[in-house]
């Protein structure tokens, strides 16, 4: 690239409720540009991309859309909502010659690199590695997914991934009933069906279910509950959610071997952060039989940077137009 000033770039982080999109200086984001847009009131991205940039001067060199659903040669589908993304429709929305599509998760492992230590609490302290060991990023929040990241010389190779989709895994009889009940109720039960905001609902609502208990509380009010002491069904539901959030990270990390750490991002693991030990993640974590002790060897960070998304989608464009 032979521009003596910094690349221009639009970047934009599309979940199924809201979409952020940024402006940046070659690799920094621009904070002050940073606008948050209502899914709802929108038809589809090209209309959220294009109220953006009515209101902006300049027109981008390159544009990255970070989106939470799967992505395929550069075409990607929202999850929970029916938008459907292609490079074509966001340079024609931004004016951007170099457009990407990534999955959510592949931009959350480019901002690794990125990241400064006031946004990372260390969870788990592992073990050191070395500069190019594999690291995990683990996002639970309106849905669940993980990608690994891989450094290759001076490149960051996140492949995508589906992970909350996975069958779910039980361990004891508590889990099993909690399975059976999901499935009855919503089909064969994955990740995501527990470790998300609904998933953390569906665990209190069979619960009270199991208790003869009428309670109903959205994931809010649950976390509250739990926050204030007020409900013994709220805790043991938070202890469930934390446990098996403990087995699905280290389950990942024996697929992945993640020396380089595990780290922790959305918001619901956000708001989960100060119960996880108290209620048994490390346990959980670490429960892997004659492999346990292994298991130590394994950093875990929680990630509180609501725009990493951001920061990943401008180093991936930096990486690709470098």
């Amino acid at each position: 690239m032979t521009k003596t000033t910094p690349l221009t770039a639009l970047v934009a982080d599309l979940g199924g409720t809201n979409t952020r999109v940024a402006l940046t200086d070659g690799g920094a984001v621009r904070t002050e540009t940073i606008k948050r847009f209502r899914n709802a009131e929108h038809p589809d991205l090209l209309s959220v991309l294009r109220a953006y940039m009515a209101d902006q001067t300049v027109v981008p060199d390159a544009a990255c859309v970070a989106m939470a659903g799967p992505v395929r040669d550069g075409v990607g589908e929202l999850t929970n909502l029916s938008w459907t993304v292609d490079r074509a429709s966001v340079a024609e929305a931004t004016g951007a010659k170099t457009v990407a599509v990534l999955n959510d998760l592949q931009a959350q492992g480019h901002a690794l690199d990125h990241l400064t230590p006031d946004v990372l609490q260390t969870i788990l302290p592992g073990h050191k590695a070395g500069d190019h060991a594999a690291r995990l990023v683990i996002g639970v929040g309106t849905g669940m997914n993980a990608a690994a990241v891989y450094r290759l010389d001076e490149r960051t190779l996140v492949p995508p991934s589906e992970a909350g989709h996975v069958s779910l895994p039980a361990q004891n009889s508590d889990e099993l009933r909690l399975l059976d009940w999901i499935a009855k109720k919503h089909g064969t039960p994955g990740f995501e069906d527990v470790l998300s905001g609904r998933g953390f609902e569906r665990v209190y609502e069979w619960l009270c279910d199991e208790a003869g208990v009428d309670a109903p509380l959205d994931a809010g009010g649950i976390m509250q509950a739990v926050n204030d002491g007020s409900s013994k069904i709220a805790e043991e539901a938070a202890r469930m959610f934390i446990r098996m959030m403990g087995r699905a990270a280290g389950n990942l990390a024996l697929v992945h071997l993640p020396f380089g750490g595990i780290y922790l991002i959305g918001g619901v693991a956000r708001h989960f952060a100060p119960h996880l030990e108290r209620l048994g993640f490390r346990e959980a974590f670490y429960d892997k039989g004659r492999f346990s002790e292994f298991m130590e060897q394994f950093p875990v960070h929680l990630v509180d940077d609501d725009y990493a998304a951001l920061t990943g989608s401008a180093a991936h464009l930096m990486e690709l137009m470098g």
